[in-house]
């Protein structure tokens, strides 16, 4: 099976039938960036091979577009029995066909099966062998059921080119051998060599560990009965030694002398801090008498320096208040003199620009007056061009009297064709009686042939009527009434009589569309760039001014110069005005602020003396001397309460000791009476159970079931050896089963790897390990570049498998080289190359830059017109 077109229609972004035509053979190369829609196509071939058409499962429910609609997928395939276009459509009335050259081959169940029989299966088939989907680059992903499909694809391809697996490992004999050694093996042992639960050396094992643990708490019991027979010895000696009467009176005595010592130095540190306290409150007597003298020598000088700021700035302020009067007249005075000059200048400006208009508009008559003859031939050029443009769009135009002279010459040709072929009557008349036979009212004329194509009722005078009618046989062709209806509806259309009104029509918008061409070249030779444009330049030359008096432009001029120059001084004068008055203003800001802070540093200063009351400097002085001599009186005495200070300190220590001494002697003393009485109780006890001959009798029974334990574990380490061997045996002879894929895959391997080798497992059928330079690396721990290229080789060499069985499938590969470097990459285009010599490989990527070295035949996705719909 080759693949030749795939066609895509409301499936994920393709919401219009859109696909990849020319897929040759050889190597096929799909290189678009993200989001082109790749996998999506993986993904539609994926699942028209492999689902059913009425299947609505999450992978189906997955290829819906977001807008909504029913997935269709189409494929063109090559077989040897010809070309074949499959059909699938899901969800929404599902179907699937199958057809050939247009004709209809299997659908619905019918085309399922021959889906199935085309694949090899329906679950996965050989393309489960060499279809890779983005993302699962190496052999052993997917979901359970699809490594299952692959696995079964494996096996039915490796058994198909091998040689018959029975005879290969050593026939049934064998198989029966090892099962035997496996069964009785499973008996003792679990799969990974432990004791199975339940089984005889699990059992031994078990009572093993049972007498080991019960040995143990024997051993522990008489360890316990020994070590309490000691423990019990020491503390009676330990409790005699603390209960002692002369340690008991020596304790007594040293805690009384402590307590004593103790009391007494309490005592004398309480009176020190007596007087320590008296010392504290003579020095903050100090403190506070000095303070008060010092804040009263302050605030007197505080008050006298302020007096004196508030008088010098109080004079200041009176200067600077005569200054600002007299900045602010000359301000005024100079302000008045430039508002009269303002008002000088404009009068001078006015009477320039009216005389410049006097004379503009002398000089602009002329043009006025052409510009005013220029907008009204324009305005007139205008309103004839909208006439004629609206005169233009009705009646037909030349296309559709075009089509009308058409189907008048149809139905012309239908009617001389008709006539030709009817019946024609040719009346000859005899002397004297011209006019007497009429048809449909006419009198038909002598000699003058009339086609009756369709019979025709004749009238004669003074005989009667003839009727003619037309025989089975007769012309029925009704061309020239299907002529006339096209050319009557046209005409309808169009809202005209006849053909003669429809040509007179569109002469008239012919001469109506000349008649617009003509004024709209008037109206812009006239106006160039628009009315407006016209009306603006004439807007700007002004109109002579009645009743004005004629100005002469030099004198104006001249009055202007004048008046600027007066204006140029005045304002000059005003500046210097307001910059003096500026300067007097900041000045008296300055005085002002200076008097209000000289006087507030008075009032503070005056309050801060108040606040003192009516104490004198040498009251003041006089206390502080006296609290001075209170303080080195107190500080003298507390001195020598210090010196005569016993250490309180050391007496604390002396007494904590001494308590501490008694208070464990009497603690000893509780806790060895219980613990004595409790040794007492467990040696009493120890010594009836009869520890020590249970523990002989325990080891006896022991080394007997270790004895047991040791012989299964040596039929379980035979079995095991045998079990090896055997396998070892029918392994050396399955590498043969695997000696055709290995065949395909070696020239592969030495493309990247010289002499490397690949290792099956007989479970899966796939590599387990890569041996390079004599050194075999498990799969799994291999760099991903590396295990995505084995991968690959591994799905080319089953692809050439597959086709020397006679099972062509496409190899497709969505972003199967992610990993992989740059020189490798090249190893691996080279390896795609040398399989597609008779394979059809299809690679689709997103690489641009790594894959234009690739080669092959390059594919586009593109829009289809048109598609086999879908039964």
């Amino acid at each position: 099976m080759k693949l030749r077109a795939i066609t895509l229609n409301n499936v994920r972004r393709f919401t219009a039938p859109t696909g990849l035509t020319g897929i040759g053979d050889g190597l096929n190369v799909l290189c678009e960036p993200n989001e082109h829609g790749k996998s999506t196509l993986f993904d539609a071939v994926q699942a028209l091979f492999f689902k059913a058409h009425g299947a609505n499962d999450k992978e189906i429910k997955a290829l819906k577009p977001h807008a909504g609609g029913a997935p269709e997928v189409t494929v063109e395939v090559e077989t040897d029995a010809g070309t074949f276009t499959i059909a699938k459509r899901w969800t929404s009335r599902p179907a699937a066909t199958v057809r050939q050259a247009g004709r209809l081959v299997a659908q619905a169940d019918e085309a399922e099966a021959w889906i199935a029989r085309l694949v090899g299966g329906t679950s996965g088939g050989p393309s489960g062998l060499v279809w890779v989907r983005q993302g699962m680059t190496g052999l052993t992903g997917g979901s359970n059921r699809e490594q299952a499909a692959a696995l079964e694809a494996r096996r039915d391809l490796m058994s198909s080119v091998s040689e018959e697996v029975e005879a290969m490992t050593g026939g049934r004999r064998m198989d029966m051998a090892l099962a035997r050694c496996r069964e009785e093996l499973s008996v003792l042992a679990t799969a990974t060599g432990r004791e199975k639960t339940g089984g005889p050396w699990k059992a031994a094992s078990d009572r093993v560990e049972a007498l080991r643990l019960r040995r143990a708490e024997l051993s522990t019991t008489a360890a316990a009965l020994h070590d309490a027979l000691d423990r019990r010895k020491r503390k009676r000696r330990e409790l005699a030694e603390i209960e002692a009467p002369d340690a008991v009176t020596a304790r007594k005595k040293r805690l009384d002398d402590a307590t004593k010592a103790h009391t007494m130095a309490e005592r004398h540190a309480e009176s020190v801090e007596v007087e320590a306290r008296k010392v504290t409150t003579a020095r903050m007597a100090v403190t506070a008498a000095q303070s008060r003298l010092e804040a009263l020598r302050v605030a007197l000088a505080e008050r006298d320096e302020a007096a004196g700021l508030a008088t010098g700035a109080a004079a200041a302020k009176a200067a600077a208040q005569a200054d600002h009067a007299a900045a602010r007249t000359a301000l005024t005075a100079a302000e008045t003199t430039l508002d009269q000059a303002k008002a000088a200048l404009r009068q001078a400006e006015e009477n320039h620009r009216r005389a410049g208009r006097q004379q503009a508009a002398r000089e602009g008559a002329q043009r006025r007056a052409e510009l005013v003859q220029s907008i009204a031939e324009a305005e007139a050029a205008r309103k004839l061009r909208e006439e004629a443009e609206a005169a233009a769009r009705t009646g037909p135009d030349q296309a559709a009297l075009r089509r009308l002279e058409t189907l008048s010459m149809a139905l012309a040709t239908a009617r001389a064709t008709r006539d030709a072929m009817a019946t024609q009557l040719v009346v000859t008349y005899a002397a004297g009686r011209d006019g007497a036979v009429m048809l449909d009212g006419a009198a038909l004329d002598g000699g003058t042939p009339y086609p009756i194509p369709r019979g025709a009722r004749l009238a004669i005078d003074g005989l009667g009527e003839i009727e003619i009618r037309p025989g089975a046989g007769a012309q029925d062709d009704d061309a020239v009434e299907r002529a006339e209806q096209a050319l009557a509806k046209e005409l309808d259309r169009l809202g005209l009589p006849d053909l003669a009104a429809a040509r007179t029509a569109a002469e008239a918008r012919t001469r109506a569309a000349a008649q617009a061409r003509e004024a709209q070249a008037r109206f812009e030779a006239l106006a160039p760039a628009g009315i407006e444009k016209l009306r603006e330049v004439l807007a700007r030359i002004p109109e002579a001014e009645e009743d004005a008096e004629p100005l002469d432009p030099a004198a104006t001029e001249a009055s202007l110069g004048a008046a600027g120059s007066a204006m140029t001084a005045a304002q000059s004068t005003q500046a210097s005005a307001a910059e003096a008055m500026a300067k007097a203003r900041e000045a008296l800001a300055r005085t002002d602020a200076a008097e209000c802070g000289a006087r507030e540093r008075l009032g503070r200063a005056e309050t801060a003396l108040a606040a003192l009351g009516d104490a004198t400097v040498a009251a003041l002085d006089a206390a502080m001397r006296q609290a001075v001599q209170e303080l080195e009186a107190a500080e003298a005495i507390h001195a020598e309460k210090l010196r005569a200070a016993p250490d309180l300190a050391a007496a604390e220590a002396t007494l904590r000791r001494a308590r501490s001494v008694d208070e464990a002697a009497r603690a000893d003393i509780a806790r060895l009476r219980p613990e004595i009485a409790t040794l007492d109780e467990r040696i009493a006890r120890g010594s009836g159970e009869a520890v020590e001959e249970r523990l002989a009798e325990c080891e006896q029974e022991l080394a007997a079931a270790e004895a047991e334990l040791a012989r299964y574990a040596h039929e379980v380490a035979v079995l095991r050896r045998l079990e090896a061997a055997l396998t070892h045996a029918r392994t050396e002879a399955r590498e043969r089963y695997f000696a055709p894929v290995a065949a395909e895959l070696k020239p592969l391997l030495q493309l990247l790897w010289p002499d490397a080798e690949l290792t099956w497992t007989q479970d899966t059928l796939l590599p387990e390990a890569l041996t390079r330079n004599g050194q075999a690396e498990p799969i799994d721990i291999l760099s991903g570049g590396t295990q995505e290229q084995v991968a690959l080789l591994v799905r080319l060499a089953f692809a050439r498998m597959l086709a020397k069985d006679g099972r062509h499938a496409p190899v497709l590969l969505d972003d199967a080289l992610v990993f992989t470097d740059d020189d490798r990459i090249e190893r691996m285009f080279d390896a795609l190359h040398r399989q597609a010599g008779d394979l059809q490989i299809i690679v689709f990527t997103c690489r641009q830059r790594a894959f234009r070295e690739l080669g092959g035949q390059t594919l586009r996705l593109a829009a289809r017109e048109s598609v086999e719909p879908v039964a």
